[in-house]
């Protein structure tokens, strides 16, 4: 039998690409919808992988997985996909996609906050229920007023992804890390 050694790399990895996405996105928010639609391409693509990996190994584990989680996945997946094949049309894209990306993810999150309590501790489920709790408002902000989501919301999308990136870290280097 092959022991765990605790550590999750890919959360680890999807951690340290959100955060440093966060950071440009800080010093550049202008730039979010244009000169970086093929780093957001990139990011989104690796968080559907590791969202489907989610459901695998959580239906491996379990017997069932989220299916949140399953298309959460594929939906990052296109959205990454459409960033990457037409980046000077990422405007009308991230309008529209980048708002379902949020809202996915943060529900493919929240539905298994209570897994993440047993195995993450107290601080991590609610760091966890707080930072998805916030990403879902702001991903329905953004699908509702498209306007918003163009000019207005550049600091709030950095914001949210540093903590999308805190929380992959965090999820990292728990018990649980090691499983996801």
């Amino acid at each position: 039998m092959r022991g765990r050694s605790g550590f999750g790399w890919s959360q680890f990895l999807m951690g340290v690409c959100l955060i440093l996405l966060g950071v440009f996105t800080f010093l550049q928010p202008r730039s979010m919808f244009t000169g970086i639609a093929v780093l957001y391409g990139i990011a989104a693509v690796i968080t559907g992988i590791c969202d489907i990996v989610i459901y695998i190994k959580a239906e491996r584990f379990t017997g069932f997985g989220p299916a949140v989680s399953l298309i959460s996945g594929i939906l990052s997946i296109m959205t990454g996909i459409a960033l990457l094949a037409y980046p000077g049309i990422a405007e009308r894209i991230v309008s529209l996609l980048f708002p379902l990306w949020f809202i996915t993810h943060c529900i493919s999150r929240l539905a298994h906050v209570g897994v993440i309590r047993l195995m993450g501790g107290s601080f991590y489920y609610y760091f966890s229920l707080i930072v998805n709790t916030l990403g879902l408002v702001l991903g329905f902000m953004m699908l509702f007023q498209p306007f918003l989501a163009l000019f207005t919301v550049g600091y709030l999308v950095a914001f949210l992804l540093l903590a999308f990136g805190v929380d992959c870290l965090l999820m990292a280097f728990t018990d649980m890390g090691s499983r996801w």
